[in-house]
């Protein structure tokens, strides 16, 4: 039996028509103008002239036949398009138009316009990150590519940046085994081996997120807003062989610095040459380091430059543009309108006060001899210069000083009491001792007093003394507060009578303490007071004695605040310590909550992830901790971090009474008919991502320990 015969497909021909012959079909179902603007697209075919023909029909007249004009349902755009190359006389009215003609007519015009544009598959982003760097191997630059394709230079870039990351990640991005914006993170870097370390590590776990990928992949660098990046610049630092990471993609405050070990050369030989420059002003020493410890001033003396002396005209020029200032001020104070005029003429006014009050200020060259400089960074990444400290070793040593060094056994024999021996060097009462023959005559002059005798006598003037001192408060202030301000602010000053010790200690182990909020209100408290003080510990009674009783009290807390030490030391137990300063915290009403200590990542990235979930069931109950306790320990510090936040939990050893707390927290908790965890729970107004909520019920089967936290990773992954 034969088979029917296959009927074969026939093509509808190809014809080169005049575009006069062409009309636009209403019939095209694209109504809504979407994708690239047909003067953009009279433009590239202007480039590269026509490369899809057009689909016509021919006009037909009353009785069938054709009137040699054809309509375009299918491909109106392009149409329109080379009607704009027409109207700028680029191309001719009756230029041949490359048409497939649709005789048969076996689907509506419709359809046909419909199919076209359904039918077209768009380009995948891979074709097209790969077709630009095709492109650009050829030796288009972006700005060319971008021209071309109507895209900025700066899509060009990204798309050729994406295109550079591994193939190995490409060929997962093209089996949709990889997201495109995980593909963005990491063209971060352009180590291919890097980039498939990182997502080998995140692959199997439940935190794949662009942000983590970026962490990661700039975990060695060195932020371009470190100050270390500010100080030396990017210019420099690439003038050196240095690389920046760019992300493309997201906002990134100037990449990152890659090799931090050729930075850190570069900020400490800018820092040597400018501490050498700062060196040649005259100073005895100078030091330069990024940061220095907390502390690392304890021991010495403070000078400070004086400003210059302003002449008499700077004096009349500055009280008359001080009385401008005040009238318009007030004047301005008064209106019921607000004046820019007047806003600027202020501003001008302030600045040139403002001018006159910063006027340079230099020290005494006597000073700079014996005083050094710290040169370190600030947090802006401009040189910070710390002048005028003078180490104990370089203070002056007066005569009287050498005497008070010596040892006391030696000052008994060196005192002539039998005439063996003379009296050169001894000092009694602040007064050299003359030599004697030994002989008790009148007329050889009157021997110094016994030294047991003058013992006695000034035991019974200390006893009188003190019993005189307990009877007047206000001296007795004065005398403690002269004690601890030789001892905070005058170091190894020995003026005193009152054998009173100040001891402080400086933490200078602790990183980051220097930065705190407390540690700056205490610096600037301190040079406050610095500058107040007089510069030589001689007058310093008499300015004590001088001060109001506000400013007596407020040095002397100044002085006593520094002695305090509730600081925990393994090999120091001071349990009668330690029960006082909480004894001294309630006195004050003091709390670290309302002292700004809040939980931070980097302080929870110290804990183990059993504690991480304690402070978090503590502060928000089992089922918030159980929304973190799947995650890896850096993301689960940083969700922690967020979930503790206004939550006033404090770890134990910040807590005035840990066992005082926790039964207030129960009892409230108890008034209102609720577990401890369900009150958490219910207070709990944050909540996680959605990304990572989602996994909120992914939780490890094994209980997380502090000594085993890698079959817990493994349990949650």
């Amino acid at each position: 039996m034969a088979k029917n015969a296959i009927q074969k497909i026939a093509m509808n021909a190809a014809e080169n028509i005049p575009y006069d012959k062409l009309v636009l079909s209403q019939k095209n179902v694209r109504r809504i103008k979407d994708g690239m603007s047909i003067e953009q697209l009279a433009e590239d075919i202007g480039r590269r002239k026509l490369i899809q023909s057009l689909n016509v029909r021919p006009v037909l007249d009353g009785e069938g036949e054709e009137t040699g004009t054809f309509e375009v349902p299918a491909g109106g755009r392009r149409y329109l398009a080379l009607g704009i190359l027409i109207k700028q006389k680029r191309l001719a009215k009756n230029e041949p138009i490359p048409c497939v003609v649709n005789r048969r007519q076996e689907t509506s015009a419709e359809e046909d316009s419909l199919a076209e544009n359904l039918r077209r598959a768009d380009l995948h982003p891979l074709d097209q990150f790969r077709a630009f760097k095709t492109l650009s191997d050829q030796g288009l630059d972006p700005d060319e590519i971008g021209a071309r394709f109507f895209v900025s230079p700066a899509t060009v870039k990204q798309r050729l940046r994406l295109a550079s990351v591994s193939p190995k990640l490409l060929e997962l991005y093209e089996k949709d085994e990889i997201r495109l914006e995980q593909i963005m993170a990491l063209s971060i870097s352009d180590d291919h081996a890097r980039q498939e370390q990182v997502w080998e590590r995140i692959s199997g776990s439940h935190t794949q997120e662009p942000y983590y990928i970026r962490r990661l992949l700039t975990e060695t660098t060195v932020g371009a807003d470190d100050r270390r990046a500010v100080y030396i610049g990017a210019e420099a630092y690439e003038a050196a062989g240095g690389v920046i990471l760019r992300d493309l993609f997201e906002q990134d405050s100037g990449g990152w610095f890659q090799d931090a070990a050729l930075l850190e050369q570069l900020v400490f030989d800018r820092m040597k040459v400018d501490a050498e420059a700062i060196r040649a002003e005259g100073w005895k020493w100078v030091e330069a380091a990024i940061s220095f410890p907390y502390g690392h001033t304890s021991g010495m003396r403070r000078i400070y430059a004086e400003a210059q002396e302003l002449s008499a005209e700077e004096i009349e020029r500055y009280d008359a543009l001080k009385a401008e200032y005040d009238k318009l001020d007030a004047d301005y104070a008064a209106a019921e309108d607000a004046d820019e005029a007047i806003e600027a003429k202020l501003d001008q006014l302030g600045a040139e006060l403002d001018a006159i009050d910063d006027r340079p200020q230099s020290y005494d060259p006597a000073q700079k001899a014996i005083a050094g400089v710290f040169v370190t960074l600030a947090a802006n990444g401009r040189l910070q210069v710390e002048a005028g400290f003078v180490r104990s070793e370089d203070e002056p040593r007066s005569e009287t000083d050498d005497v008070g060094e010596r040892e006391e056994g030696d000052a008994e024999g060196e005192t002539q009491s039998n005439g063996d021996d003379d009296g050169d060097g001894v000092v009694v009462n602040g007064k050299p001792v003359g030599e004697s023959s030994g002989d008790d005559g009148e007329d050889e002059g009157i021997k110094p007093l016994p030294d047991r005798l003058v013992f006695d006598l000034t035991a019974q003037r200390t006893l009188a003394m003190r019993n005189a001192l307990a009877g007047d408060v206000d001296i007795a202030f004065v005398a403690a507060l002269h004690a601890f301000v030789l001892q905070v602010f005058y170091r190894f000053a020995p003026d005193t009578c009152l054998e009173i010790s100040l001891k402080s200690g400086s933490f200078s182990q602790v990183d980051g303490l220097a930065e705190t909020s407390w540690a700056k209100e205490i610096a600037e408290r301190h040079e406050a007071w610095d500058r107040e003080l007089p510069d030589e510990a001689e007058g310093l009674w008499d300015f004590l004695l001088g001060l109001d009783e506000a400013s007596r009290k407020a040095l002397f807390a100044h002085c006593v605040s520094l002695t305090l030490n509730a600081v925990v030391e393994p090999w120091n137990r001071r349990p009668r310590a330690l029960e006082h300063a909480d004894v001294l915290a309630n006195s004050l009403k003091f709390d670290m909550v309302d002292a700004g200590w809040t939980p931070t990542v980097e302080f929870l990235g110290r804990l183990t992830k059993a504690r991480i979930l304690q402070a978090v069931r503590e502060a928000r109950g089992a089922d918030s901790a159980q929304l973190i306790d799947h995650m890896k320990k850096d993301i689960m510090a940083r969700e922690a971090a967020r979930l503790l936040e206004g939550s006033n939990w404090l770890p134990e050893p910040l807590r005035l009474d840990v066992d005082e707390v926790a039964n207030d927290a129960g009892d409230a908790v108890a008034v209102a008919g609720e577990t401890p965890d369900e009150a958490a729970h219910d207070s709990d107004a944050a909540e996680l991502p959605a990304f990572l909520a989602e996994d909120a019920d992914l939780s490890s089967d094994e209980p997380v320990t502090d000594g085993d936290e890698t079959d817990h990773l493994q349990a949650a992954e």
